[in-house]
Order: structure tokens, then sequence, then C-alpha cells
């Protein structure tokens, strides 16, 4: 996993930049499928565009964002865990810089922040904005449908 080392259980840091391989932990190789894989052949671009498809729910953040550590406590509160993605400052610029969803209608892409500008969530392949989106998304009662469409929650009785 070049390019890819994991900050705590729940952040990893995501080196767009090729660089050397971080030593393995001592102990039996990890085939966890939920692990993050970098191809160092990939553009900066194409990582961030294949993360994004591949995780439901991803934010994209720098390190030690508080409005980061709130989106991650709000998605928490209702069950879902995003990935995180800790940018450095050079690797921001790798982020799209809006949804590629057209389904959008005019009102939501009015209220929804850039995505090219962290912390950034995407869920179900879509930005969502950053914190005040996700926000303003929850209370509207859009958020917990739009996870449940996407399959990190079950459906509410």
């Amino acid at each position: 996993m070049q390019g890819l080392r994991r900050c705590t259980n729940d952040v990893v840091h995501l080196g767009l930049s090729p660089s050397p391989t971080p030593p393995s932990p001592p102990g039996p190789p990890s085939n966890n499928p939920s692990s993050l894989s970098i191809d160092v052949a990939e553009s900066a671009e194409t990582r961030i565009r294949r993360l994004i498809s591949e995780h439901p729910v991803i934010i994209f953040s720098r390190t030690s964002c508080c409005m980061c550590h709130v989106m991650k406590k709000l998605l928490a509160t209702i069950g879902v865990h995003p990935t995180v993605i800790e940018l450095d400052d050079h690797e921001i610029a790798a982020l799209p810089s809006s949804s590629s969803d057209d389904n959008n209608n005019e009102e939501q892409q009015h209220q929804q922040q850039p995505c090219n500008t962290p912390p950034a969530v995407f869920i179900g392949g879509t930005c969502v904005g950053g914190l005040e989106s996700l926000v303003a998304l929850h209370l509207s009662g859009h958020l917990v449908p739009k996870l449940v469409q996407v399959g990190v929650l079950w459906g509410k009785k």
C-alpha cells in the first residue's frame, strides 16, 4: 500500500505522491477487505475519484480539522462510521470541484458548499459539501434517507 499510512482506526492519511513502502506491522499480513489500496500509476485525481466511488460515505479532511471531527460525530450518532481521508495542503487540489451527480436541483446546488475545500463529505459518490451542508441535510430530514439509500443504514420502521 504505497502512499497510504493509517493514522488511527478511522482516519487514513492518503499520500498522493509515490513514497517508499512503509514497514509492515508485526504479525500476520492483513487481508482486510475494507483496507484502502493505492495504485501508484494512478493520478491523484483518479485515486480520489476511485475512493469516492468505492466508499458509500467518505470525508476528505485536513489533519486535525475540527469540522471533520464534528462531521464524524454527527454521522456516528446516526450510526454511520465514514471513511476519513486526511489530505496534505498540496493534495487538496486533487479533490473534485463539483458533484458528479447532475440530478441535484438548483436549490441543493445553491446550498451546497464546494467539494474542493476540506472538509468535504461524499455520500453515494455525490458531493454533499462541507459541515454546513451536512448539518443542513440532517436538519431538513434528508440525511438519514440518503444514508439508507446508499446502504449504510437500515430503513426505519
